[in-house]
């Protein structure tokens, strides 16, 4: 196709991709036609499902926003509309006379069932359609070990990931014109899409936050990432996850600024991981529900222990810590993550599944690719070929939380507790002993704490 811009309309289909620089699609519509449509589709869908939470519809309200202000920069508008994006995409083709309709290619079996029914639509149409990429550093189908349709290995799929060229990013448009006559539509309130409260100490959603947080992070912190990342208390992460999530930066800048040896390595890592569980789920779409590597075990029903979990009373500061902390900010530091989720399932004994669908309904970064897969490694049935892997709270948080600043930020009520001893598993009130020592006769705490009353 011709890239010389001419007489054309084009309709770019926002979904997880809401920013305009390193966007393939949007670049590639600017680049061919004189004219752009950005939509964006509310979809009832997803909206009616127990996917769509305060913290994330809010998040995605604040991006699509940001977005809008992006697109007038560029003489264009964020066009809004509400109902089935593949039915609504096609209208808006028809009310303007677009030609094509491009789309950034993602891989749920949600995304890839909407893209299946808009490339039959565009064609039942005679309207071109394009899948671009953008959602992951490296597509999931780009990386094929012999003989498999994907790498169910980590460590086999990073030594082939890291050695990849990166695609070349492309620039943000210098113009995105919309038609002329064409209605933008407008971005209702939170309370119009979703009930409830957010969590109260949320970061704003948005390309431009994201790029204030990605320059600042380059400056002084992916450096310091291997040395300081695991420490709950220390600002070592990029706090970047619901921006990749939402698609307000682009992977591949990000990756491009993190070189594959050195201090960065370690964060770059991370990036692999997050397009690791993209490849599996791309290949095993059930992830978020069944077992990826069935092992059969039985797990216990008990609502007053998940109960307990969720509102951070578990009597182990360092898990109860990282349930609030999750409550508070709509996100959790990974060693936290890590430590609360192996709790739940191995020493509780409880579905990972149920932990699973609290983190997303309070995660900002609620990917169900990454959400899932990493719960399931934590389970020992994922991609992990050490499936009775636990970790002992008590020496996990003596290791990377020593002084107790973590557990002292979230629970107020051990403040007055004084160095490792606040790592030490107490109770809040006498009718919950029973359901802690349950949880004692599990893990053993480290030789020389005492018992904090």
């Amino acid at each position: 196709m011709s890239r010389h811009r001419r007489d054309r309309t084009t309709v770019v289909l926002f979904t997880r991709d809401l920013r305009v620089h390193d966007h393939p699609a949007l670049a590639e519509a600017a680049t061919i036609g004189d004219r752009v449509v950005p939509l964006f589709v509310l979809d009832d869908t997803l909206l009616a499902s127990s996917y769509a939470r305060p913290n994330r519809v809010q998040f995605l309200l604040e991006s699509l926003t940001d977005l809008d202000t992006s697109l007038r920069a560029l003489a264009g508008r964020l066009v809004v509309r509400r109902g089935d994006p593949v039915r609504e995409a096609l209208a808006v083709a028809q009310a303007t006379g677009a030609q094509a309709i491009f789309t950034s290619a993602d891989v749920s079996a949600f995304a890839r069932r909407r893209a299946r029914r808009l490339a039959e639509g565009c064609a039942a149409h005679g309207v071109e359609h394009r899948a671009f990429p953008g959602v992951t550093v490296v597509a999931p189908g780009a990386l094929l070990p012999t003989g498999a349709e994907h790498f169910r290995v980590f460590t086999p799929y990073w030594n082939r990931w890291r050695a990849l060229p990166l695609r070349a990013r492309v620039p943000k448009p210098r113009r995105v014109a919309l038609p002329s006559g064409l209605a933008a539509g407008t971005l209702p309130g939170r309370a119009d899409l979703v009930r409830g409260a957010t969590s109260p100490d949320l970061i704003p959603g948005g390309e431009t936050q994201a790029r204030i947080r990605f320059a600042a992070w380059c400056r002084g912190g992916v450096s310091h990432y291997a040395e300081r990342h695991d420490a709950p208390a220390a600002e070592g992460t990029s706090r970047l996850s619901p921006y990749l999530h939402f698609g307000c930066l682009s992977p591949v800048e990000v990756a491009s600024r993190c070189p594959s040896s050195g201090a960065s390595e370690a964060f770059l890592r991370q990036l692999c991981w997050r397009d690791f569980h993209h490849q599996v789920m791309a290949a095993f779409p059930a992830i978020a529900r069944t077992d990826y590597r069935a092992r059969g075990r039985r797990w216990r029903d008990d609502a007053e222990l998940l109960e307990a979990w969720k509102a951070g009373r578990t009597g182990y500061p360092i898990i109860d810590a990282g349930v609030r902390q999750l409550a508070a900010q709509g996100w959790m530091h990974n060693r936290a993550r890590l430590l609360t989720a192996s709790f739940l399932v191995k020493h509780l004994g409880l579905d990972w599944r149920l932990g699973a669908r609290h983190f997303l309904d309070l995660l900002l970064d609620g990917d169900i690719a990454n959400n899932s897969g990493n719960w399931q490694w934590v389970a020992g049935t994922g991609n992990d070929t050490r499936p009775n892997r636990t970790f002992n709270p008590i020496r996990q948080a003596l290791r990377f939380d020593p002084d107790g600043t973590y557990v002292r930020r979230w629970l107020p009520e051990l403040a007055s507790v004084l160095g490792p001893r606040v790592h030490t598993p107490w109770a809040l009130d006498p009718a919950e002993r029973h359901r802690l020592e349950y949880c004692e006769s599990l893990v053993t705490p480290a030789r020389g704490l005492a018992r904090v009353p």
